[in-house]
């Protein structure tokens, strides 16, 4: 069980983080301190790996989903996944190597499968969802 949370600028590019010691891009998040809510999860985990709170009525729940795990090969990451609104100031804070703001629509191997597999299509425009299918 995981919380992450979708950051998009002005161009709808999303900041995606690759924690140390993985090769994986994902969102910002992590597992859950005992007691902890999904979104307190989020909110705790942004702020301690990209230095800048959110706020709490900003945060819209986009569901929880399930995708083979970035990092643990044979597992299974159980996803609640939040939206927040852009906010300036964010960096690599904690266990965080490096961030990148990236396309949705963009295909890369650092990609973990949660972005590529149920996120990012989520987050495309239906026009252009349906317009890579032809």
């Amino acid at each position: 069980m995981v919380s992450a949370v979708v950051m998009r600028d002005d161009h709808g590019r999303v900041l995606v983080v690759r924690k140390r010691g993985t090769s994986m891009l994902m969102l910002p998040g992590g597992k859950p301190e005992p007691g902890e809510s999904p979104a307190d999860t989020a909110l705790r985990e942004f702020a301690e790996e990209l230095g800048v709170g959110l706020d709490p009525q900003s945060l819209r729940l986009l569901g929880e989903f399930r995708a083979p795990a970035a990092n643990e090969p044979g597992h299974t990451v159980v996803a609640h996944v939040f939206e927040h609104p852009h906010v300036e100031g964010v960096s690599a804070n904690a266990e965080i190597d490096a961030l990148e703001w990236v396309d949705p629509s963009a295909r890369r191997p650092d990609f973990a499968p949660l972005n590529t597999e149920v996120v990012f299509p989520i987050l495309l425009p239906v026009t252009r969802s349906h317009n890579a299918r032809q």
